[in-house]
C-alpha cells in the first residue's frame, strides 16, 4: 500500500501518517500527528500536534481536530463537524494548559455539523446525530440528537437502528447482520457475531 497525499496537503516535517492513507485538497497535518493506516482526510482538514488517530479513520470536509483529541480505529467525522479543547475560551486570556481532552472510542460516527464539547469520551460505535451538540459523555452505542444531545435510541456496529427502548432491558437483532444485542438497566452489549 502506499499514502496519497495531494500537492496542496502541507504535512509538517515529523507527522507520523501510516500506510495506504489518503490526503486530498489544502489539508494540513502539523508535526507532532499520530495517524494510523488506511484513514483518509477530505478538503481543508485540520489535524494539530497533540492528535492521536487510529486505523481506517475517516474525516470529511472542513473538520479540524485540534490538540487533545484522540480517534480510536474505524471513527468516521462528518462534514464541518466541530472538535473543542478549551471549555472556557476568551480571546484575551492564554489557556493552553487547560486543554481538555476528548476520546473518540472505536466504530463511532458523528454526524454532519455536530459540535463535541472538549472533555468528553464517546463510547464504542456510538451515533451523534448531524447538527447535535455533545456536552457530556456517551455510552457505547447510543444514538445521540439535539442541543444538547441527548439519547434517543440505540445503532448497532453496522449503523442500524435497533429497535430498543432507551433504558431498561431488552433484546434487538441489528437488521443488517444479524448481530443481538441485549440492553441491561440502560447499557447495550453485543452478544454474537
Amino acid at each position: 500500500m502506499t499514502t496519497t497525499i495531494h500537492p496542496t496537503a502541507i504535512i509538517d516535517d515529523g507527522a507520523q501518517i501510516g500506510d495506504g492513507s489518503r490526503i486530498w485538497h489544502w489539508v494540513h497535518i502539523c508535526s507532532g500527528a499520530r495517524i494510523g493506516d488506511r484513514c483518509s482526510f477530505g478538503q481543508n482538514v485540520f489535524v494539530g500536534n497533540a492528535v492521536r488517530i487510529g486505523n481506517n479513520c475517516k474525516v470529511q470536509n472542513n473538520v479540524s481536530l485540534y490538540d487533545a483529541v484522540t480517534l480510536e480505529d474505524d471513527v468516521f467525522c462528518g462534514p464541518s463537524m466541530v472538535f473543542t479543547n478549551v471549555y472556557n475560551p476568551r480571546s484575551a486570556v492564554t489557556r493552553k494548559d487547560e486543554y481538555r481532552r476528548t476520546l473518540v472510542k472505536r466504530g463511532a460516527t458523528i454526524g454532519a455539523n455536530a459540535t463535541i464539547v472538549c472533555g468528553v469520551t464517546l463510547g464504542e460505535y456510538a451515533f451523534i446525530a448531524a447538527g447535535a451538540v455533545i456536552n457530556k459523555d456517551v455510552k457505547p452505542y447510543a444514538l445521540m440528537a439535539g442541543v444538547p444531545a441527548r439519547q434517543i435510541g440505540w445503532m448497532s456496529q453496522h449503523g442500524e437502528r435497533l429497535d430498543l427502548p432507551v433504558t431498561g432491558t431488552g433484546q434487538a437483532t441489528c437488521p443488517a447482520t444479524g448481530r443481538t444485542y441485549h440492553l441491561d438497566n440502560g447499557d447495550l452489549e453485543a452478544v454474537s457475531d
